[in-house]
């Protein structure tokens, strides 16, 4: 009974430092939103990305629409897929790629001073998908 009880705890405290490490190394995801096709992913400490099942013109009207509304919109190139903006004191910037006429990518940054921003990026990318009613 004591040798079981002594390969528990070794085996909890191995799986304790697993998950701290895996915790600081950056590997863990964020889910935002409340489905996975909703949904980004935090990729950086200040990116949020996901696929948006929607065209080009569509995805790119929303965004900029979000920004206008939510800052104030600092560059705008449609050609190249980007956008920034000043929001909450926050420069954001919004990358929208297409992979196939149905499939986008929207990717945004943002960023505070020297500091991510990453509740700005969730929000921000939230918005944006939310107006395109998804």
């Amino acid at each position: 009974m004591r040798q079981s009880k002594k390969y528990q705890s070794a085996a909890g405290m191995i799986l304790g430092v697993f998950l701290i490490v895996l915790a600081l190394s950056g590997c863990v995801y964020l889910i935002v939103g409340s489905a996975g096709a909703v949904g980004g992913y935090a990729i950086s400490s200040d990116t949020v990305q996901g696929n948006v099942q929607r065209d080009y013109g569509e995805v790119w009207d929303a965004a900029a629409s979000v920004m206008n509304i939510m800052g104030e919109l600092v560059k705008e190139n449609e050609e190249s897929g980007q956008l920034e903006a000043i929001i909450n004191n926050a420069r954001v910037k919004i990358s929208v790629t297409q992979f196939t006429p149905k499939l986008v990518r929207l990717t945004v940054k943002a960023r505070k001073s020297f500091f991510p921003s990453i509740a700005t990026a969730q929000d921000v990318y939230m918005k944006v998908i939310t107006q395109l009613g998804s």
